[in-house]
């Protein structure tokens, strides 16, 4: 087992890099921190690259981890990659996998439209991921969904579901070609959710926390559904309406 002890060193400040978006893209990579999202990714094969473990913290021994590249580091290194206020002192090197998913072998989809909160992400793809849908795809304007924020919202269902990043007018019109009604959701020209019968296949799309779906994305839709208000509250979270949808059409499956 390897030891860094110095935050200076190379690698560190290489894994230190994976916290931005930019390095993230560079190299199809990115960490995660817990012990809950490391055992999720280990138990998917070919994902995690490298353990990095702050010494005095020991691997559960139920965890296979033999072709797995471990490295110990002093207190002082995991202060410097931890995004969290009490790390767990556990961090794994993971591979993007989107270019592995085919969204033709999917026939339900989850689709957001320049979401900012990385909370609201993690939580729609953790929902997803329950609501048993197939793919998640994330459009132009959206968090990047290995942000650190949004891997620990999402809660390791990173791991169970494919999300992919894709521009969201190129994938409506696959969608349509595969006869997949597209949904939207809006108040204005909207129909009551509960007017649409539950269905097998289908992508519903959500749109940014403040502004909604964006105008031409609507347009492209086969309906735009809205959920109704019954106290003061001007309108709903977007996860927690992503929520309510995607069980709904899920009670036709």
């Amino acid at each position: 087992m390897k030891y860094i002890q110095s935050s200076k060193n190379p690698v560190v400040k290489q894994w230190k890099k994976l916290l931005t978006k930019k390095e993230r893209d560079l190299t199809r990579t990115y960490i995660i921190e817990g012990f809950h999202l490391v055992e999720e990714a280990l138990k998917q094969e070919d994902t995690v690259l490298e353990l990095i473990l702050v010494e005095g913290i020991d691997l559960p021994q139920k965890w296979t981890v033999d072709s797995v590249s471990v490295t110990m580091v002093s207190d002082e290194v995991g202060k410097i990659l931890a995004d969290t206020e009490t790390s767990q002192g556990i961090f794994a090197i993971c591979r993007q996998r989107e270019d592995e998913h085919d969204p033709d072998q999917a026939g339900t989809f989850m689709l957001l439209d320049g979401l900012q909160d990385p909370g609201n992400i993690g939580t729609i793809i953790r929902t997803a991921d329950a609501a048993g849908i197939d793919m998640v795809v994330l459009g132009k304007g959206t968090v990047d969904p290995y942000n650190p924020k949004v891997l620990r919202s999402a809660q390791g269902s990173h791991f169970h579901i494919p999300i992919v990043r894709k521009e969201l007018s190129e994938t409506i019109t696959a969608l349509k070609e595969r006869s997949i009604p597209v949904y939207g959701t809006a108040l204005e020209n909207g129909v009551e959710y509960t007017s649409i019968s539950p269905q097998s296949s289908y992508a519903l799309i959500v749109g940014n926390e403040g502004n909604g779906m964006s105008k031409e994305l609507l347009k492209e839709t086969d309906r735009n559904l809205y959920i109704p208000i019954y106290g003061k509250s001007e309108s709903l979270n977007v996860a927690i309406a992503a929520g309510i949808l995607l069980y709904h059409f899920k009670n036709g499956q």
